[in-house]
């Protein structure tokens, strides 16, 4: 699987298995992965891409920033995943 900055995924390994986070970036065969609360994006969790599963491609608030080149927010990545939560209960 190909993974991107800005996806929304959820860990399937870990003592944070289930938990949904927003792909912060990709580096040496690990991907940093934030939620903006407990892993800000300042201070991303690094996970193997095998350890995660793909939920939801870049959400438009996220993919907007991206083009625009602007850095992602803790805000933005807690409503992004906010907004997902109430939208697949």
């Amino acid at each position: 699987m190909e993974y991107q900055t800005g996806m929304l995924v959820e860990s399937r390994a870990g003592h944070d298995k289930g938990e949904l986070y927003i792909i912060t970036g990709i580096t040496d065969g690990y991907v940093a992965l934030s939620d903006g609360r407990l892993k800000p994006v300042d201070h991303p969790k690094r996970k193997k891409p095998m350890h995660i599963a793909k939920k939801a491609d870049i959400p438009a608030l996220l993919a907007e920033k991206l083009t625009q080149g602007m850095p992602l927010t803790n805000e933005d990545i807690k409503r992004v995943i906010k907004l997902w939560r109430s939208e697949n209960v």
